[in-house]
């Protein structure tokens, strides 16, 4: 048999498969010490290219040594890594061992973008190319998306999502970059796939990302941290990694942004740029868990007798990108509570009338509010002709004032719900803003707290940022509209806008006022026309000076 048959596909890097080969007695040794001890073979055999040096053995930092034994010994990582840290090489370097060492193994390499999981999947295929052949397996397929060796063992690269690997059993799922996966890709994913997974003894999950706003991966690195879930978390400091130092930072700061630095290199959970709640109040609202949860719906607080509730709906058309939802809100007293959240990106508006029925009527026959723009009038007709539900509040137009809420059905022409103009989103962007800032409303809701992250300013407009959806932050645009409503204040005999303008003046007051009097300034001095010497103010006396 020629050398060219003896490789794969005339490649000489390649070892073909079912090749006779005699080992030596130490090359037995190297492979089984190998097998046994991963940070061994990484820093011993594998290979990298460097920028300035070309193909050079792979020197772990620190941090990566403890990254490859954590990863070995659990079942479910999260890390979080700055950017340019050498996480990608770590990872490539342990699902290449794990491939070699482990008999009909299934590995999936997912990213953000097929794109990156392929040049994940092509430095793995660089590293095996660079092993000495005693230490390979025969190759029998070796593809830019995959590839499959004689032990067995396949690996898949390809985009994150709930398609790309369903109907497969993997016995690792590598998820790169996972926090710039779209929020509705994440959860599909997670929903489908997920349940697979877990259901292993010694399936792996492996996360790394660096951080970008409060969506899945925050969730999932949060919950890591509080003990939520089985995920060992892994954290890594820029300044963990050789040769970054304050100069480094400030150089990089420079060249860049202290905003992009503190999401990029400090990894902080910033959510996009000019959102329209304040970024520091953001990062201080915390997310529980419901206490019940079931078909998009989930419960916070069971009704309570006697208490008021009033819900707002946001009505999609059923497609994968936009979704219906609901919030049910407390109003009996200040700050109000969300006591339940519905969201469902596949529910048909025929059906999702009978999803706010049900839970309207469990919450005391609550007050309805939806937005009627497009196909909600459909659902507003349907809740209130059909389902019979009488409680649904209706709004009129009145000339400039534009629309206003009302109690029923009287001799001006009225509709169910409100229409979102631009005026009534502007009023309702505005008193959310400030509403949520002063905690007059409770924010605990991980899926709100996620989009709240990414509704942002754009010139005069209000709006989720590119990738991201707001159908949960519109129906608190609505509440926050009803709220500055006469018709509402009248519901729950409280008025929120008043009661902030005095509490903001109390403050005010006592910040001014610290040792508990005011100085009406009218005995104090005055310079004279030179500015050089004090002289008291003279108050005329009215009754002897005329």
């Amino acid at each position: 048999m020629s050398k060219r048959e003896e490789h794969y596909l005339g490649n000489p890097l390649l070892k073909k498969a079912n090749q006779d080969l005699e080992f030596t007695k130490d090359q037995v040794l190297e492979i089984q010490k190998c097998m046994e001890d991963p940070q061994y073979f990484v820093e011993n055999y594998i290979k990298i290219v460097s920028l300035d040096k070309g193909l050079v053995p792979f020197k772990m930092y620190n941090f990566q040594k403890d990254m490859l034994g954590t990863f070995h010994k659990n079942r479910f990582t999260i890390c979080k890594l700055p950017r340019q840290s050498g996480k990608s090489t770590i990872m490539v370097s342990y699902l290449l061992h794990y491939a070699l060492f482990n008999e009909n193994k299934n590995i999936a390499i997912l990213a953000n973008k097929a794109s990156t999981a392929r040049d994940l999947l092509g430095r793995l295929q660089l590293a095996y190319e660079n092993l000495p052949k005693w230490l390979q397996q025969g190759v029998l397929s070796w593809n830019k998306g995959s590839l499959e060796l004689e032990n067995g063992s396949k690996i898949l690269a390809a985009s994150t999502s709930a398609s790309a690997v369903r109907g497969s059993s993997f016995n690792i799922i590598f998820l790169d970059e996972f926090a710039f996966v779209p929020a509705t890709v994440a959860e599909q994913f997670f929903s489908s796939v997920y349940p697979t997974i877990s259901s292993g003894q010694s399936t792996k999950v492996i996360i790394v990302s660096t951080p970008m706003g409060m969506n899945m991966f925050y969730k999932l690195w949060n919950d890591a941290i509080h003990k939520r879930n089985t995920y060992v978390p892994i954290e890594v400091h820029w300044t963990e990694v050789p040769g970054r130092d304050e100069a480094w930072r400030k150089e990089t700061i420079a060249n860049t942004s202290e905003a992009q630095f503190a999401s990029e290199f400090e990894c902080e959970f910033l959510g996009s740029a000019n959102t329209l709640v304040n970024a520091s109040k953001l990062r201080n609202l915390s997310y529980k868990d419901a206490i019940e949860s079931s078909g998009g719906l989930k419960i916070y607080e069971r009704p309570i007798k006697d208490h008021t509730y009033f819900i707002t709906a946001d009505v999609a058309r059923g497609t994968k990108n936009d979704a219906s939802a609901f919030i049910c809100f407390d109003v009996t007293t200040v700050p109000y509570k969300i006591v339940a959240v519905f969201k469902d990106n596949e529910i048909k508006p025929l059906l999702f009338p009978n999803k706010i029925d049900k839970v309207a009527r469990a919450y005391n026959h609550a007050f309805v509010l939806t937005e009627v723009n497009d196909i909600g009038q459909q659902v507003a007709d349907t809740l209130h002709f059909e389902l019979e539900y009488d409680n649904i509040v209706m709004c009129y137009m009145r000339g400039r004032a534009g629309q206003i809420m009302g109690g029923g059905f009287s001799g001006t022409k009225g509709q169910l719900g409100v229409r979102t103009t631009k005026a009534v989103k502007k009023i309702g962007c505005s008193n959310m803003k400030q509403v949520i800032e002063n905690d007059k409303i409770i924010v605990e809701d991980f899926d709100i707290i996620n989009e709240l992250s990414t509704f942002i300013v754009k010139g005069n407009q209000f709006e989720a940022d590119t990738g991201s959806n707001d159908d949960l932050v519109m129906c608190i645009v609505l509440m926050c509209w009803a709220m500055d409503q006469k018709y509402f204040k009248e519901l729950t005999n409280v008025n929120i806008r008043a009661n902030m303008l005095k509490e903001n003046q109390t403050q005010m007051e006592n910040e001014m006022a610290p040792f508990g009097f005011v100085d009406d300034g009218i005995n104090d001095p005055e310079y004279d026309e030179y500015g050089s010497t004090w002289k008291p103010v003279k108050v005329r006396d009215y009754e002897t000076d005329w």
